[in-house]
């Protein structure tokens, strides 16, 4: 009874510390509200958004800010501040899918690549060293250009351009995870390769690839907006922050606030992701602080 009775207030102390050291420093705090409010404007958008973000009104073009525009309007006459709310669904949107996919390949071939060795990691890591001889951006570059643009293939070309660095971390996690006792005792009494690897060796690596996760949401927002920058991601009319900026370019001089409100938004959200991903790296383990 006096263990079981000791175990919850070790586990509260536990989550509260967890929290002491994440929100330890204000702008950490202050990025994740951040976060999630841009989380609830892209939810609620189409409620949030004063105007259809697709509705032309050319004798308003390139309206300056006022209080029927607040952010004024873009050359064809449509709304910046609806545009920016919507721009925001297709960022996350594309982060969080192209993260979806660079983790579950990148985790997958790393676990087995490091579990098995011999024969299955020289094959599988060769592999992953000749996709990390690419920068990240110019190979999410050359596959979206390849497979036709579009936030599809955007989203496709970015997760494949992430997998190598989560592959290369799932595998060192693995390595040094599966060498522990608990690993040994499971082999001992019979748990196949499968239930090891899921059970035991999955969850004990985690934490500096949550880290890293959340780091490289604001990396995959900030590529898709250099794609559709460049005219190979997001493709128009729809609203995407880095077409916005393109779309701006032209008018810098005369209406800057065209490129500079996409592209102010984009700081932001990248920034914000990394704080909040600094702070977790804290959280998680201490002895990561520097290392990811």
């Amino acid at each position: 009874m006096s263990a079981s009775s000791g175990a919850i207030p070790l586990q509260t102390s536990g989550l509260r510390r967890f929290r002491r050291v994440l929100f330890r420093r204000p702008i950490v705090t202050v990025s994740a509200v951040f976060i999630l409010l841009v989380v609830i404007v892209a939810i609620f958008g189409p409620w949030l958004a004063p105007y259809d973000p697709y509705d032309q009104n050319l004798s308003q073009s390139m309206a300056q800010p006022s209080q029927i525009h607040l952010l004024g309007t873009d050359a064809l006459g449509r709304d910046v501040l609806s545009r920016l709310i919507y721009g925001s669904r297709n960022s996350l949107m594309v982060g969080i899918v192209a993260l979806g996919v660079a983790a579950l390949f990148g985790m997958s071939l790393g676990l087995l690549a490091g579990y098995f060795t011999g024969w299955v990691n020289t094959a599988i890591m060769g592999f992953i060293d000749a996709l990390m001889s690419f920068p990240m951006i110019l190979l999410a570059l050359v596959l979206a250009t390849l497979l036709g643009g579009g936030m599809r293939n955007v989203m496709i070309a970015l997760g494949i351009a992430m997998m190598p660095g989560y592959a290369r971390l799932m595998c060192g996690e693995t390595l040094s995870v599966k060498e522990n006792e608990y690993i040994l005792a499971g082999r001992a009494a019979g748990s196949s390769n499968l239930r090891i690897m899921l059970r035991h060796i999955l969850p004990n690596c985690l934490p500096p690839l949550i880290v890293m996760a959340t780091m490289q949401i604001g990396a995959a927002i900030l590529a898709e907006a250099g794609l559709s920058f460049l005219g190979i991601g997001v493709e128009p009319p729809a609203a995407a922050w880095g077409l916005m900026v393109e779309d701006g370019r032209p008018f810098l001089l005369s209406n800057p606030l065209l490129s500079f409100a996409p592209g102010l938004s984009i700081m932001l959200v990248v920034f914000a992701f990394n704080m909040v991903g600094d702070g977790l790296r804290d959280a998680f383990d201490p002895r990561l602080r520097g290392t990811i």
